[in-house]
């Protein structure tokens, strides 16, 4: 593992932590943890990116547990939906791990700074669900989507539900069912992404055990949160966070 000081250990798995609570309270938390990584470690791009996406395996799969056991996944429109960004992943998750090896850490930081800021004005413009038509997206549209998602969430290190739910949601998805689907996806995104990075020998697998292990403890503290504290005020606090990191990895490296 990457030798750091204690303090920024203990802030990775705080970091870590919030992240999870993004995760399961909001949706879009993961990018914290490569913000983290970049801002904090001194790792390379390939090594940020491959450490915090083995993160987003264990968080896929229980959203996944969790969309199915509460019924999401068990829909038929649901699951052609995950089914087709899955597709989508399986290309374009290749395109961003090889996208990430394209970048120096200066450009990679500025690239981040705008993707974060993204995530945060994407945040901010979502909508509860409720007035969305049933079903899903197109095929087409549907596979676009998980090919764009996938090769950004490669290329960070991210999932891919913060940007995947609101683009299913602007295309008529109701937001559970874009959740869970979404969810489903981001185990293609990881899965891939993992194989690709750690062929690449770009994976720290005790720093990603010590992000993941508290970043999904997080998660499951998010879904008890979620319900005791209002959505409005988990959101905003979400996107203030995002809003001051932007700048903030933008400028290091």
């Amino acid at each position: 593992m990457t030798v750091l000081e204690p303090g920024v250990l203990a802030g990775l798995v705080l970091l870590g932590l919030v992240a999870g609570v993004g995760i399961g309270a909001v949706g879009p938390g993961g990018v914290l943890v490569t913000v983290g990584l970049f801002a904090f470690t001194g790792l390379s791009p390939a090594q940020v990116a491959g450490t915090a996406i083995v993160t987003s395996v264990a968080t896929g799969l229980l959203g996944t547990a969790v969309y199915t056991r509460s019924g999401q996944l068990r829909e038929a429109g649901t699951r052609r939906t995950a089914a087709l960004l899955a597709a989508g992943a399986v290309a374009g998750t290749p395109l961003g791990v090889l996208a990430n090896g394209l970048v120096t850490g200066r450009v990679f930081g500025v690239l981040l700074g705008v993707f974060v800021a993204l995530v945060a004005v994407l945040v901010l413009s979502r909508r509860p669900g409720g007035a969305e038509a049933a079903g899903g997206p197109g095929w087409p549209a549907a596979v676009a989507v998980g090919t764009g998602v996938a090769v950004a969430g490669a290329m960070f290190g991210v999932g891919g539900p913060l940007l995947c739910v609101p683009l299913l949601v602007s295309l008529g998805m109701p937001v559970l069912p874009a959740l869970a689907a979404a969810q489903a996806q981001s185990v293609v995104i990881a899965g891939i992404g993992t194989v690709g990075y750690v062929a690449a020998g770009a994976v720290d697998w005790p720093l990603a055990a010590l992000v993941g292990v508290p970043e999904l403890a997080g998660v499951l503290a998010g879904w008890v949160i979620a319900r005791a504290v209002p959505a409005a005020a988990l959101k905003g606090a979400l996107v203030v966070c995002l809003l001051a990191l932007a700048p903030y990895v933008a400028l290091h490296g």
